[in-house]
């Protein structure tokens, strides 16, 4: 199938529709498969509680957290997540290297225990670890669940017809629970199949071993991990698609 040019997006909304404009613009079809489904919390939810510094593991967090002092300071796991939080009104936003161990060391390295505690903003089901780890750096820990992410009912039916036809040759992945989620959505629309025919391009090592484990036989075609944890080292994983001049 040398025309084949699909790019199965697997990320949650709002952010697949980002990224399936930059897989457009790199001269691939974009096939949009959000494996989760991301909702903010009610807006009437209690005031977030005083604390030193707000963590923000993700850009979904970064979005659904409105500042009551635009001032505090923030740590962003990424720059991606950075400019999120600017974007909603936070002025004092540091970014991490872009996974959860880097957004624990900035931490370590930008906070102390004793000046109070710290909040860390997640998706329903996320945290848990990053909380762990701070508390293991010695800070007492508020988590704030700010956003539901609940698995997706079923592939899209153009999703399904792409892979189905055996247009998709890749496919990206963001997080570990979207990919095994994107897995179990494959299963059951009876196109776990399709896995062999195409590329399975982790944005971490931690996404690559949920793709490892949950991938039935017959197996990826290949499988590799971005160098760095944040999208632009993902869709260098990419490059550039088929017929694009370089």
């Amino acid at each position: 199938m040398p025309d084949a040019a699909g790019v199965l997006v697997t990320r949650p909304e709002p952010g697949a529709a980002e990224t399936a404009r930059r897989v457009a613009a790199l001269g691939w079809e974009p096939v949009l498969a959000p494996a989760l489904v991301l909702a903010p919390r009610s807006a009437e939810r209690a005031p977030l509680p005083p604390a030193q510094a707000l963590l923000l593991p993700s850009r979904a967090a970064a979005r659904a957290v409105q500042p009551a002092s635009p001032a505090v300071p923030v740590l962003a796991v990424g720059e991606a997540t950075a400019a999120e939080a600017r974007a909603h009104g936070f002025v004092n936003v540091t970014a991490a290297d872009g996974d959860a161990a880097a957004l624990a060391a900035l931490a370590a390295s930008r906070l102390d225990p004793a000046a109070g505690p710290l909040l860390l903003a997640v998706g329903a089901g996320y945290g848990a670890e990053l909380a762990a780890a701070l508390r293991g750096h010695g800070f007492r820990v508020l988590l704030r669940v700010v956003y539901s992410a609940g698995p997706a009912a079923a592939l899209p039916e153009p999703a399904r017809a792409a892979l189905a036809s055996e247009a998709v040759v890749a496919a990206l992945f963001f997080s570990p629970r979207s990919a095994g989620c994107a897995i179990s959505l494959l299963r059951a629309a009876g196109l776990a199949g399709t896995l062999a025919r195409a590329e399975a391009l982790a944005i971490s090592p931690r996404v690559a071993a949920v793709l490892e484990a949950a991938a039935p036989e017959p197996r990826w075609r290949g499988l590799r991990v971005a160098a760095r944890p944040d999208q632009d080292s993902l869709l260098r994983l990419l490059g550039p698609g088929p017929g694009t001049k370089n």
